[in-house]
């Protein structure tokens, strides 16, 4: 092959990659055009794709319960021993639930504190509720019936807060607020500190209440989670007396504030 025969091929050889190249190209581009263009998504293609889901349709309408003993202890004081409980139990579905609560106090077999609360609670989010409806002291003196309103949830996990207020006999009134957080040490063992403080609007001696802060109590409970339902505890409580009441204590020679070694058990049903 002469030299005019080698740049003959050459040429040849170059025409024929350009033609491939484009018929190539040509085709690429034929094949990423549909053949029927595509219709626009609208609003109801939208909606028929991706419908609106349903609420918790079983969880609304399923009835279910819980009873919770906080507190079921022995406290240790001063040469004395007393028997405390506190405890709530509630049925009902996720927006309205009938509440009960309980707690009250024996000391050297007399019981000196006892009430009972009946509840109506309706949820106004997925971490407070309402509640509304009648509280009966059974000590101490002869006891006294009051309307009862507030507000109670779980704005943090672990955190429980109540803020409740009274309308009692003869015009008075209370306000108590309870805060209580479970703090997790491991999977079984719970630290859990409590306040509760008790305000009144007017004086009340045969009652031991008098107008202001009256009393508060301060806990520090450790308890162990044998099983979800059954958890003994130890821990401390800081009572103490205030204002008006801390007077007439005063006047009666009594305790204006105690330190209380406790020991009980917290039981889930």
């Amino acid at each position: 092959m002469n030299k005019r025969d080698h740049h003959w091929v050459l040429a040849s050889a170059t025409l024929l990659v350009s033609l491939a190249s484009e018929t190539a190209h040509a085709a690429n581009d034929a094949a990423s055009q549909p053949r029927t263009p595509l219709p626009a998504i609208t609003d109801a293609d939208r909606r028929a794709a991706l419908p609106p889901l349903p609420g918790h349709q079983v969880h609304d309408q399923a009835l279910n319960w819980a009873v919770v003993i906080d507190q079921l202890e022995s406290q240790h004081f001063e040469g004395s021993s007393a028997l405390n409980w506190n405890a709530n139990a509630w049925v009902g579905g996720d927006i309205d639930r009938l509440w009960l609560r309980s707690e009250g106090e024996r000391e050297q077999g007399k019981t000196h504190k006892a009430e009972l609360q009946a509840l109506w609670g309706h949820a106004i989010n997925p971490w407070w509720e309402l509640v509304a409806g009648l509280r009966q002291d059974f000590k101490p003196a002869s006891g006294q019936t009051w309307a009862a309103f507030g507000i109670q949830g779980m704005p943090l996990y672990g955190l429980e807060l109540e803020a409740t207020t009274y309308i009692g006999e003869r015009q008075q009134t209370a306000l108590r607020l309870e805060a209580s957080y479970a703090i997790l040490l491991t999977n079984r063992w719970i630290l859990e500190p409590t306040v509760e403080a008790n305000v009144f609007g007017r004086n009340d001696a045969g009652r031991e209440q008098g107008a202001g802060l009256a009393d508060s109590e301060a806990g520090l409970r450790l308890r162990y989670e044998i099983t979800r339902s059954f958890a003994p505890y130890i821990g401390v409580s800081f009572n103490r007396l205030h204002g008006r009441r801390a007077e007439q204590a005063r006047d009666e020679d009594e305790d204006l504030g105690q330190t209380r070694v406790v020991a009980g058990i917290r039981l889930r049903f």
